[in-house]
This record gives structure tokens, C-alpha cells and sequence, in this order.
């Protein structure tokens, strides 16, 4: 089933002002919630993830019908690169370097951002060429 394409971009938003929250105060516990959110979202789909739910209940129904919709895969697949960007983040939180900690946590800002305010998602694209080398082989 396809999905409304201002789901995910709603999630890219509240994650973009998450993780630049977790770079102002270093907060390893921060990340661990973004890490969490992201992982529900690569595990059961954009729509099941907190901000999906957060999105299907407080905010879609305050907007008018969607004019677009999506597949999910790209974007699920998107969740699974900001969780992995997440977890190294986290390692680099409780276990240093803490430029790793730093330099991940802003990979996945700098991603969010992007989808959040300008409609560019890096993990679906990702996903697409991911698909078309994989075709190429078959």
C-alpha cells in the first residue's frame, strides 16, 4: 500500500530538529531515542514508526487529501541508512572517538535536512540505485 508522501518528510523534519538537538548537547540518550525511531521505521514501515503515528494522528488530519503518494520500500529502506548512522553515532557517543560520535550524527542531520526541506531523500536514492545495479546483474 502506498504511502503519503508528506509522512516521511514530516519524520525528516522532527528528526532534523532531534539530531541538531543531540550535536547543541551531546546527548547520547537523544540519539538513542532518534536510533530507536529509526529503527521502527527500517522494522515495520514508515507509518508504524513514532513520527509516522505522530503524523497519521495529529497532523494528516489537519491537511487536505494527498495529491502524492510513495512506495514505502525507499523510504523504510532510508530508515535502515539513518539507523546504521545513528548506531555508529552511538558508539561513538559511549565509546569515543567522540568525532565519530559528531561526524555521524551530522551525516544523518545533513540526510534529514535534505528530505525535511527540500524533498530530497539520500537513502531512497540509495534504494533506487541499489535496485537498478541489482537488476543490471540479473
Amino acid at each position: 500500500m502506498d504511502i503519503d508522501i508528506r509522512g516521511p518528510r514530516f519524520g525528516a523534519a522532527v528528526s532534523t530538529v532531534v539530531l541538531a538537538a543531540v550535536l547543541v548537547t551531546g546527548s547520547g540518550a537523544l540519539l538513542a531515542w532518534q536510533a530507536l525511531c529509526f529503527a521502527a521505521g527500517a522494522a515495520f514501515g514508515v507509518r508504524r514508526s513514532p513520527y509516522g503515528w505522530l503524523f497519521r494522528t495529529a497532523v494528516r488530519p489537519r491537511l487536505g487529501p494527498p495529491t502524492e503518494l510513495e512506495s514505502p520500500g525507499p523510504p523504510r529502506f532510508a530508515q535502515g541508512v539513518g539507523l546504521a548512522f545513528a548506531l555508529v553515532g552511538l558508539a561513538g557517543y559511549f565509546w569515543g572517538p567522540s568525532w565519530l560520535a559528531l561526524v555521524a550524527t551530522g551525516c544523518a542531520l545533513a540526510a534529514a535536512f535534505l528530505n525535511a526541506v527540500f524533498g530530497y531523500c539520500l537513502g531512497c536514492e540509495m534504494y533506487l540505485l541499489l535496485r537498478r545495479a541489482t537488476a543490471v546483474r540479473s
